[in-house]
């Protein structure tokens, strides 16, 4: 796989069925290896790692549905008190981040309700803070780290 804009992280691997697997932390199992799924690894290891979120409190490929279909979040982080506090918009590294993926995790947060958004394609991060007010976001340099 392709290295990314993120730290070296300690990742496990498996090889079967000639089909190569990373283990996913949060969902406690190996998953194959495709170039977003690399992405959505990365974000993992770096929220738990580098921003000090407990396991706990992270969610991966989940259903939600809006408008009557059914769509999947990539990643979101809960705070505490049970509230989403990020959600994550993990895209392969050979999608360019548009205003259509903008686009997509707005559609997804009018929903969920997040304070903080990530856009990444593992390569270009993006850090927004929502202001619900305003009904708009402000794009930040990084998400701050984890405090209980």
């Amino acid at each position: 796989m392709q290295p990314l804009n993120y730290p070296s992280y300690p990742f496990r691997f498996k090889n079967r069925e000639n089909k190569i697997y990373i283990f996913d932390v949060i969902r406690k199992k190996f998953v194959v290896l495709q170039p977003e799924e690399w992405v959505r690894q990365h974000v993992v290891h770096h929220l738990i790692l580098d921003k000090n979120y407990p396991k706990s409190h992270i969610n991966v490929e989940k259903q939600l549905q809006i408008n009557k279909l059914k769509k999947r979040y990539d990643v979101v982080v809960f705070n505490p008190n049970g509230h989403i506090e990020i959600l994550v918009e993990c895209k392969s590294p050979d999608i360019k981040i548009t205003q259509q993926v903008f686009d997509q995790i707005a559609r997804y947060n009018l929903q969920l309700k997040a304070n903080y958004l990530i856009v990444t394609n593992g390569l270009d991060h993006f850090f927004c803070k929502m202001d619900f007010d305003k009904e708009q976001y402000g794009f930040l340099m990084d998400i701050p780290s984890y405090t209980p």
